[in-house]
């Protein structure tokens, strides 16, 4: 028989003395147990985006906007914005382009061929920000609300209405 170890095991409050084989099983699987534990926020969850949102300003001032809260219910678009009907479909980057985040969760979508516009896509699941091609997936979801927005000569952003050709290369990959 194995050698009596007094081990300062408690469980529920209860000490318990151990032989030593049993006590070096219980250590070992502890550890085991910690470092699996530690690790689970590491290697499942998605890291979180450490790039900041974009604040855009509005030529136009209205009440709502999309990502505001009325009672109960999310405002998903506003005066301006296009609604298309994605039913779990992709959209795409309509050039070589940048997406990014807004502080109402929309995607803003930027490129160098049109300097002077920004496409606010809101609705998209799993939307997040990065460099993309022409033609990569940006987002999916059910509901789309797109808008264009023409940056002013004072710095600020107008909602104007945007292309057709450039909804259809949103929509279809190129």
């Amino acid at each position: 028989m194995s050698v009596i170890r007094s081990a300062s095991v408690t469980s529920m409050g209860i000490k318990a003395v151990l032989p030593e084989a049993i006590f070096k099983r219980v250590l070992f699987r502890g550890a085991i147990a910690s470092i699996l534990t530690l690790s689970l926020p590491f290697g499942c969850a998605r890291a979180p985006s450490t790039a900041p949102t974009l604040d855009i300003k509005l030529y136009q001032a209205w009440e709502l906007q999309p990502g505001d809260v009325l009672g109960d219910r999310r405002i998903l678009g506003g005066l301006g914005d296009i609604s298309i009907a994605l039913d779990g479909n992709s959209v795409y980057a309509p050039f070589d382009g940048r997406t990014q985040i807004d502080q109402r969760r929309c995607l803003i979508f930027s490129s160098p061929d049109v300097p002077a516009y920004l496409f606010r896509l809101c609705g998209l699941k799993d939307a997040r920000p990065s460099m993309v091609n022409q033609g990569d997936t940006i987002g999916s979801g059910t509901l789309l609300q797109f808008a264009t927005l023409r940056k002013q000569p004072n710095g600020t952003w107008a909602i104007v209405e945007p292309a057709k050709a450039i909804l259809e290369r949103t929509l279809k990959k190129s």
